[in-house]
């Protein structure tokens, strides 16, 4: 028993090092695919790749490569939400990527304007794809390019844009945000030109309910064209002028 396990860790010692020692063959990415979101492709990556480690695939042993490094240059990358990167038995390159998801944007008159992710991380726009998302504008609005996760910061508010994003009947409803000096928001729709005063980004659902009061209950009776405004606000009141 002693000699075997002495031939055993002897033979995995050597199979070790012959794959340590075995050059990249090929590189491989796979970006996950999210509701059709594109900000990052695989044609993208590799380029990023060759161009950062440049004899990656030129008959370079794996161990003059560092995987960590790879991961890290690949999440770099301001739309990537994390890399996997790893060798199979073929002496192929593997990586996996997912993406960020944006859910909003930042909309600036005067400058570049931002997405919001699902995770709160603020992103930049992209060149090369662009995606239909809810719109934030104001002065509040800008101030948030400034920060790095709105999840901490900003949590009611990302609990707001969550809760919209996760109902198809209010994400193609609602259009905008517009993020007053106050911390109030005023919410602009696809369909109607009432600008509805939401208040603070607080008892979300209890005021969606009576925006859904408002569009079941008022609208049929009023019409469409009879208010401006709609404020849901205050508890137990849904203020029409």
């Amino acid at each position: 028993m002693i000699v075997l396990g002495v031939t055993l860790v002897g033979f995995i010692a050597f199979t070790e090092h012959k794959t340590e020692s075995r050059a990249l063959s090929e590189l491989e990415v796979y970006v996950e695919g999210v509701s059709d979101v594109y900000f990052v492709d695989e044609k993208e990556v590799i380029e990023l790749l060759t161009n950062a480690f440049p004899s990656l695939l030129s008959n370079t042993a794996k161990e003059k490569v560092s995987i960590h490094a790879v991961e890290k240059k690949v999440e770099a990358h301001p739309f990537v939400k994390k890399a996997e990167v790893f060798e199979d038995l073929k002496g192929t390159l593997m990586v996996k990527v997912s993406q960020h998801v944006p859910i909003a944007r930042i909309v600036r008159p005067m400058a570049a304007d931002g997405y919001i992710s699902s995770s709160g991380k603020i992103l930049p726009t992209s060149s090369n794809y662009t995606t239909r998302v809810l719109i934030l504008t104001g002065s509040k609005a800008e101030a948030l390019l400034k920060e790095n996760d709105l999840s901490i910061g900003n949590a009611p508010l990302m609990e707001l844009i969550k809760f919209i994003n996760s109902d198809p009947f209010w994400l193609a409803q609602i259009s905008a945000l517009e993020l007053l000096a106050n911390g109030d928001i005023n919410m602009y729709q696809q369909v109607g030109k009432q600008v509805i005063e939401f208040g603070k980004p607080e008892d979300i659902e209890i005021k969606f309910r009576k925006i859904k009061t408002y569009y079941k209950k008022i609208l049929p009776e009023k019409g469409w064209n009879t208010y401006d405004r709609v404020n849901v606000k205050y508890k137990d009141q849904i203020i029409c002028e």
